[in-house]
């Protein structure tokens, strides 16, 4: 302590500097009061995009689940569709088996038809030179006289 300084003095400038601290920690009360605030109010906000996000994934795993069925009910009707694909192919198949079998038949017959054609065209056209031979013989013409 300055020895100059009295007792009155001393104290009055105690009494200054505990105002001054009162001071300051009041503005740092306040300063804390509106931090703590903020802070609620970004934990608050905080909260809620988590409530959101997590809305959000909820739609979305309905949506993938929902997605997985579609997938499942479509790769099923196109393997029943493959099998009816399948099985009509396969008839089809025999149809054609049956008509070309009907072909051949045909086709064998109208060979066969055109055998005998051409058979029965050369019989009567040998038939057509060997018969007058046969037919007529060696007898001259005859005549018609006149008996009186």
């Amino acid at each position: 302590m300055p020895e100059n300084v009295g007792p009155k003095k001393m104290f009055n400038q105690n009494i200054a500097k505990v105002a001054v601290l009162e001071s300051k920690l009041d503005m740092y009360e306040e300063l804390s009061r509106e931090m703590l605030d903020k802070l609620e109010a970004a934990v608050e906000k905080i909260s809620e995009g988590n409530n959101r996000i997590a809305q959000i994934l909820t739609k979305h795993d309905e949506r993938l689940e929902q997605n997985m069925k579609t997938d499942s009910l479509i790769l099923k009707m196109i393997d029943e569709m493959k099998d009816n694909c399948d099985k009509e192919h396969g008839r089809l198949s025999d149809r054609i088996d049956k008509i070309q079998d009907e072909i051949k038949v045909f086709s064998k017959f109208k060979w066969q038809a055109g055998a005998v054609l051409a058979a029965s065209i050369m019989i009567f056209g040998a038939a057509g030179r060997i018969l007058p031979l046969v037919l007529t013989h060696g007898s001259g013409a005859a005549r018609i006289e006149d008996v009186r």
